[in-house]
């Protein structure tokens, strides 16, 4: 049996192969880097952001960003730096890294804390989809170079480093003590000594964060001994560096090249080496009074083992804990680090002293599990679904084993170009191959329909049936894979993180569709010849002799149906005209979101306490959320971690943020269980409760683009009105939104303005008294701020020594005045004699975004607001406080407002595609015209479905209403390719439309009910990843529902009204002879 193909099937045969080399053109060629994720949920993007971290090698206050930091770091660390020069300097990187290329945005926070540890700046960039991070690593070192000159020499002197990461944690690691028997700072410092290096090691690994600080040694300076010793900080900081040092005097009995070398014994001198205990430095040295008296640290200072962050505390279901979040390197997958990572930390676990333990507090990848799991078994019953469909239909065990064997060849063909192209086997593609199942079997179902109608109707044999049959349609199926492949094709060339999605779908479809042609055309055929036997009428008795007599009753009714719906075609389009009319209604109604909101089996919370609030104060709320967690909601929850000095603006004592891990999805299936209800409740319960604004909201689908869910944007002062001004209009900003219904909160993301004490020392009085301005301005930093020295011995590891003043001299402000400076003629000078002191109220951070003074703020809609409705009330607001502010989005906002922009695009370059084809298909530019009038019918069910099931025009959606353009077009592929053969035997236009429609009634109610049924579970699901599937799902269900049961009275209609009409052009625009 050898089928020979006309040229308008190769030449539809070339058109394909064009389409997927163009795709695979595009995809190793063009854009040489690999944007494949393993899962977009668990892996933060190099390919969705290419971006760099910069942070200074000593600073433990880095916040955790995926993109670009660039932090510069003063080791001398002046507290309460002032705001005009911290703003210059801003201003020189901003000015200089906008020209970076590629770059989207970039953002910085200053924080203006006290100075007892590294000052941080940090500026964040963030590169378009694509960008090469290694090249931006450069780009970014070179810029920073520029301007490096006109930096503070301390920051000169310790320099700019660079360096490369990703956003948000994917995984936070808590270390606890169950029995409470280990204190917070002992267990950050294990964290910090024994378990960060070890993580961060680990492949895969971008950036890891510590809840805390390693051990320190604290020398607390008494400013009232240190008078009456005559001693300032200065010779405390002087004697530590004196007399805790490493000092190498080689060796005794060296040998001496070409000397004389009688030595007895070769041994090392040791002469001094670093410090150890507390003891020791009690025992330094720091003057011998006249009379001989020895004066030591302990005679003016307290010693004492700390840690080097004071302001950050942690606990674990109430228990005191330390803990650890891990980012990944660019990309690095997800899954395979996590695995990584917790196989680390396990065995790490062996070596932990008794009383401490680890958890996993917050982890992205259990729910990209779950979802994958809940996907493949979405894709076996999709399959028993369309078996069973198609069973119904031909009612032949043989016939219908016939497509199911095309299943698993295709899938198995499909994953071997997914590997080939540097994808993996995740929830999208997934997703795609769920949406290919029932595309997929479309071809062999028509085959083997079409085969066992030419061997009913015509006695054939089965060969001869075959050969007849492949005749008839070959075009079909070309016409129809090249239309499926055309539809999806346009996916792969959209940008951003949207285009990262759409990538998954188009490759995967598109070759399951190409390989679904080749197997209809080469293995179907030999099945059919084979394994069908000769019979001549279908099953007239039992169920399927009811359901054959139902059908052929119904036939032909609906053959009289289109007969006469036909002949009024003028009407049909009146009603066809007030559909579309509907749909652009419906549509516009429609809300906009990027990605539906996912269970992730984790809430984060975040708490903002009121300005000036002490880190005690913001433990003692963090406290009361705890309990009600724990016991109010222990059906839901398995534990809860708070991080009370840490938050997502940065480190400070009147901020913090906590994770809540839920119960596995199998014991969460009753209704407000789920993670949305539980947030909500606990945003319900403290809401106006606690000092301060608590937010509790479910963690993004995307964790790379933020780690919670909703809108994210930044405020900008545009014309210059000033910080007072950018507040003022963000305070406005924020009780518009409060009092606006559809949405549930916003918070800003920095700090509040802090009322600040500010110290200004007279110069000339201090010179004046025989004081040198230097010695006095350090003495100051080192009693309010504290001063790094030098380092000592712990455990065989090196830590840091730190002189500060003890907590009474930092009180009040009166307290200041027990300080005194020693001058020139060695008399000690109270601090009130050289210092005057006033209130103000100013900026705890400074912010810029896209080199604009800029508050950045996040929100979330109310449940069943979409976040494209509560983005445009935040425009609209914006737009309120009149022409010196604007704003932009940023995060998964900008990705949304970026996908929003490309929809319209997207669709009509499908179309587009699919006219070209179609067009080759029919050798005609008019024809095609009655294939694409249906698929806005299609696209009206989608509409429809998602409307009334409160979903959302989202990502997912938008792949749906292309799968459903698919599915229409072939729907009136097979109608109009018989009607054109009928009417090339001699038929008129009408007869041949209602016998194509009479002989085409069965495969496509099988095709559509088996694409349909092959997504019915996609609604139906539940669990981990259950309303991306919803999306996709309901959308492709009432679209192929609607394209159906609509179509096949609306394509006999478009295709006799459209032959009409340019025939009726062909007989009137024919040039008649000018002589007759």
């Amino acid at each position: 049996m050898r089928h020979v193909f006309t040229t308008r099937e190769k030449v539809l045969l070339v058109i394909l192969a064009v389409l997927v080399i163009a795709v695979g053109y595009w995809k190793l060629i063009l854009t040489p880097i690999n944007d494949d994720i393993a899962d977009l949920r668990s892996r933060t993007a190099s390919e969705q952001d290419a971006m760099i971290q910069s942070a200074a090698q000593l600073s433990q206050l880095n916040r955790m960003k995926s993109e670009l930091e660039t932090v510069l770091a003063d080791p001398d660390a002046k507290p309460l730096p002032d705001y005009d020069n911290s703003e210059r300097l801003l201003v020189e990187l901003n000015t200089i890294l906008s020209g970076t290329d590629y770059t989207l945005n970039f953002g910085n926070t200053v924080p203006l804390e006290d100075g007892s540890t590294i000052m941080c700046r940090p500026i964040t960039l963030t590169f378009e989809v694509g960008t090469d991070p290694d090249v931006a690593h450069m780009q970014v070192q070179n810029k920073v170079q520029q301007v490096q000159s006109q930096l503070p020499s301390a920051v000169q002197s310790y320099g700019v480093s660079v360096s490369k990461g990703n956003d948000n944690m994917f995984m936070v690691i808590t270390l606890y003590s169950p029995d409470n028997s280990q204190e917070n700072i002992d267990l950050a410092d294990y964290i910090s000594t024994n378990i960060k290096d070890e993580i961060s090691r680990t492949q895969g690994v971008g950036t890891v964060q510590v809840f805390g600080g390693k051990y320190v040694m604290r020398i607390w300076l008494d400013p009232e001994k240190l008078t009456k010793y005559e001693l300032t900080p200065s010779d405390v900081r002087n004697a530590i560096t004196a007399q805790n040092m490493e000092v190498t005097a080689g060796q005794l009995g060296a040998n001496i090249i070409g000397g004389k070398n009688d030595q007895a014994l070769n041994v090392i001198i040791k002469a001094q080496s670093l410090l150890r205990n507390s003891t020791e430095f009690e025992n330094v040295l720091l003057k011998v009074t006249e009379s001989g008296e020895r004066v030591f640290i302990r005679d003016v200072a307290r010693v004492a083992m700390g840690t080097e962050l004071d302001g950050i505390t942690t606990y674990y279901n109430n228990h005191p804990a330390s803990g650890i979040g891990v980012t990944l390197a660019p990309g690095a997958n997800g899954l395979e680090t996590a695995n990584l990572v917790k196989a680390k930390i396990e065995e790490l676990s062996h070596y932990f002293p008794d009383g401490m333990a680890y958890e996993l507090a917050f982890d992205t990848t259990p729910p990209v599990l779950a979802s994958i799991h809940e996907v493949v078994k979405t894709l076996v019953e999709a399959i028993i679904l369309v078996f069973l469909v198609m069973w119904l239909f031909l009612q032949s065990f043989r016939a219908t084993i016939i497509p199911t064997i095309a299943v698993p060849v295709v899938l198995l063909g499909t994953m071997g170009v997914l590997l080939a192209f540097g994808y993996s086997i995740n929830t999208l593609t997934l997703f795609a191959m769920v949406l290919a199942i029932g595309l997929l079997v479309d071809d062999a179902i028509v085959v083997v329909e079409n085969v066992e109608r030419v061997i009913q109707e015509e006695h054939l044999d089965p060969v001869a049936a075959t050969e007849k049959s492949m005749d008839e349609i070959s075009s079909s199926l070309i016409g129809i894979g090249v239309v499926l492949s055309a539809v999806f094709l346009p996916m792969a060339f959209m940008s951003g993180s949207t285009g990262v999605i759409y990538r998954q779908f188009s490759v995967t479809i598109v070759s399951a569709m190409t390989l679904s042609v080749l197997v209809a055309l080469i293995l179907t055929p030999s099945l059919c010849a084979s394994m069908l036997k000769p019979h001549s009428q279908g099953a007239q008795h039992g169920f399927f002799g009811w359901f054959n007599r139902m059908f052929t009753k119904n036939q032909h009714r609906y053959s009289g149906g289109v007969h006469a719906i036909v002949q009024r075609g003028g009407r049909v389009m009146i009603i066809y005209a007030v559909l579309v009319c509907g749909l652009g209604l419906v549509y516009k109604q429609l809300p906009t979101s990027f990605l539906p909101s996912e269970d992730q089996g984790a809430i984060i919370t975040m708490l903002q306490m009121p300005p000036n609030a002490t880190l005690e104060q913001t433990k003692s709320q963090f406290q009361k959320v705890s309990d009600y967690i724990l016991n109010e909601e222990k059906d839901n929850v398995v534990s809860y971690m708070f991080v009370a000095g840490y938050g997502m603006g940065g480190v400070a004592e009147n901020t913090g943020m906590g994770f809540v891990k839920l119960k596995d999805y199998a014991d969460r299936t009753k209704p407000g269980q789920d993670a949305a209800s539980v947030a909500a409740r606990i945003r319900q319960r403290f809401a106006g409760i606690l000092d301060g604004q608590f937010i509790a909201a479910i963690p993004p689908a995307i964790i790379s683009l933020g780690m919670t869910n909703g809108f994210t944007m930044e405020l900008q002062d545009r014309g210059g009105v000033g910080h007072e001004k950018l507040v003022e209009a963000g305070k406005k900003l924020m009780g518009a939104a409060f009092a606006n219904p559809q949405i549930a909160y916003i918070r800003p993301t920095g700090m509040d303005d802090i009322t600040q004490f500010n110290i200004h020392l007279d110069n000339a009085k201090a010179t004046s008294m025989g004081l040198a301005l230097s010695s006095v301005n350090a003495d100051v930093s080192t009693m309010l701020g504290g001063t790094y020295v030098n380092d000592f011995v712990h455990n065989e590891r090196v830590k840091k020594v730190y002189v500060q003043g003890d907590a009474d001299v930092r009180k009040n402000p009166e307290s200041l005045n027990r300080i005194h400076f020693r001058n020139a003629a060695g008399e000690m000078v109270p601090f009130n004699a050289i210092y005057s002191t006033d209130w103000t109220f100013g900026p705890a951070v400074l912010q810029r975004y896209n080199a604009m003074p800029a508050l950045e703020y996040q929100g979330e809609p109310m449940p069943g607001v979409a976040s494209g409705i509560a983005m445009s009330i935040m425009e609209d607001e914006v737009k309120k406080l009149g022409n010196s502010f604007g704003m932009e989005w940023t995060g998964l906002s900008y990705q949304e407002k970026m996908a929003g922009s490309q929809t319209t695009m997207l669709y009509a370059l499908s179309v587009l595609v699919v006219f070209l084809a179609l067009a080759a298909l029919y050798e005609s530019w008019s024809i095609p015209f009655a294939v694409l009038l249906v698929i806005p019918l299609g696209i009206l069910g989608a509409v429809l479905g998602t409307y009334f099931k409160d979903l959302t025009n989202d990502v997912y959606f938008q792949v749906g209403i292309l799968a459903v353009m698919g599915l229409s077009s072939k729907n009136a592929i097979l109608i109009v390719e018989f009607a054109r053969n009928l009417q090339a035997e001699g038929r008129s236009l009408i007869d041949a439309t209602v016998e194509a429609c009479r002989i085409r009634l069965r495969p496509i109610l099988m095709t559509s009910l088996a694409f349909g049924l092959g997504v019915l579970p996609m609604m139906s699901a539940s669990g981990a990843g259950a309303a991306s599937q919803h999306a996709v799902g309901t959308a492709v269900f009432w679209g192929t529902v609607c394209a159906t049961s609509l179509g096949i009275f609306f394509i006999p209609t478009f295709f006799v009204v459209i032959n009409s009409i340019t025939g009726w052009f062909r007989n009137h625009m024919k040039r008649k002879p000018r002589y007759e």
